[in-house]
């Protein structure tokens, strides 16, 4: 595994409070994709009582080559997974629940089914609790986004992750123009819409410019850019390490562009997911 600039650090936490959520999690029997995806930010979020939700298990139908997430056959859908995020939701007073998935291509509806049953169940137990949605590319099954949408969701993110030029590689199974299909209809529906990718996969300066610019012509709201960084020895090496001047200058592009931009080595798409859309907000607003 490769060496981290000094620069890349992992910010200090409560242990006591991190345990506290862990072990909830573990004794709800949920999965996050903050544990699966080896998130650097687990340890801050876990000890300010907020996770990232992975619903229809623990296993991915596809191999990207940069997810730390398991692979393989997954198991059934858990008919009693959207009632035990609820209870914990309330358990650790969660108001701004973040949902996301394995990518399950053996569902014919990608698992939107269980996303809506999530978010009626959150929306039933917990009055007035925001949910940020952070989906996969349902295999372009615009009929089950529709059905997604029509909850009418705070936010639906779907992450476009990498560069064209590198998509057919990193994300064999996706499709560049299908990620962005998605995000247009979903901001046509009205709904605010969010997108993130990763750099140091060997894409280049101008290639992170185009994919700005492809991200804003869907009408997306919110981008975040992160520092990719290898999270076990079977996966992608990192290229190249991004330091913050280069993170500013691509978050100054952004924002000429009209976008909510959030960069920095260790941003993710649901890292301080309430924030951004509160800012949004905010700047709907003014």
């Amino acid at each position: 595994m490769q060496k981290y600039p000094t620069y890349i650090k992992i910010k200090k936490f409560n242990r006591e409070e991190y345990l506290k959520t862990f072990n909830l999690l573990k004794k709800k029997k949920l999965n996050t994709v903050c544990i699966s995806a080896n998130c650097p930010n687990r340890y801050e979020c876990f000890s300010k009582k907020t996770a990232t939700f992975m619903i229809l298990g623990d296993t991915c139908t596809r191999n990207c080559l940069y997810c730390n997430v398991k692979k393989g056959k997954p198991s059934a859908v858990d008919a009693e997974e959207p009632k035990r995020i609820s209870e914990a939701i309330k358990e650790l007073g969660i108001d701004y629940a973040v949902i996301t998935c394995v990518t399950r291509d053996d569902l014919e509806d990608g698992g939107a089914e269980q996303f809506i049953k999530v978010i009626r169940e959150i929306r039933k137990e917990n009055p007035g609790c925001k949910v940020e949605l952070l989906i996969s590319d349902l295999k372009g099954n615009w009929e089950a986004l529709q059905n997604i949408i029509s909850e009418k969701p705070e936010v639906l993110n779907h992450n476009i992750e990498t560069v064209k030029s590198l998509f057919s590689r990193l994300r064999p199974k996706g499709e560049y123009s299908r990620s962005l299909e998605l995000l247009r209809r979903a901001r046509d529906s009205g709904i605010t819409t969010k997108s993130g990718f990763m750099l140091g996969l060997g894409e280049t300066e101008d290639e992170i410019v185009e994919t700005i610019k492809d991200l804003k012509k869907t009408g997306c709201d919110i981008i975040t850019i992160g520092q990719y960084l290898q999270p076990n020895e079977n996966c992608e090496k990192v290229q190249k390490f991004y330091n913050e001047d280069e993170f500013l200058k691509l978050k100054e592009i952004g924002e000429s562009l009209g976008l909510r931009v959030v960069v920095g080595p260790l941003v993710r798409s649901s890292y301080k997911a309430k924030e951004n859309e509160m800012e949004i907000i905010k700047a709907r607003n003014r």
